[in-house]
């Protein structure tokens, strides 16, 4: 069982940047790609960004592919989401993934463990 928790949310300005943290716990980091959803309000919860077990490759939505960056450090079992340049649109609840097929990375369905999320608030 994969434990993780989303860490670095809050409200800003539009044009400002945040770093969200996801820390994993309970299981063999390693054994999973990552992934960052989002879930803006009222809406599905959407693809943002996700990076192979190794961090070698990296996948991104159109919308954020220019702004945002997604890394992780094996050796702290942690991913990370960069977001620059905050538009009024990226208001959502972001979440963090684990996902153990290695495959479909866009996908939601196909992630084993969620995190509780953390608001990310931009204020136009």
């Amino acid at each position: 069982q994969v434990q993780l928790v989303e860490s670095g949310g809050g409200l800003v300005q539009a044009g400002s940047s945040l770093r969200l943290a996801c820390a994993a716990s309970g299981g063999i980091f390693t054994n999973y790609a990552m992934g960052w959803f989002r879930q803006p309000p009222g809406k599905e919860r959407e693809f943002v960004a996700a990076i192979t077990w190794t961090g070698s490759s990296t996948y991104y939505a159109d919308s954020v592919k220019d702004r945002f960056s997604i890394s992780r450090d094996n050796a702290k079992n942690a991913v990370y989401l960069q977001m620059n340049n905050l538009e009024f649109g990226d208001t959502a609840v972001y979440y963090c993934g684990a996902n153990s097929h290695h495959m479909f990375v866009g996908m939601a369905a196909k992630y084993d463990y969620w995190g509780q999320g953390t608001q990310v608030t931009v204020s136009s």
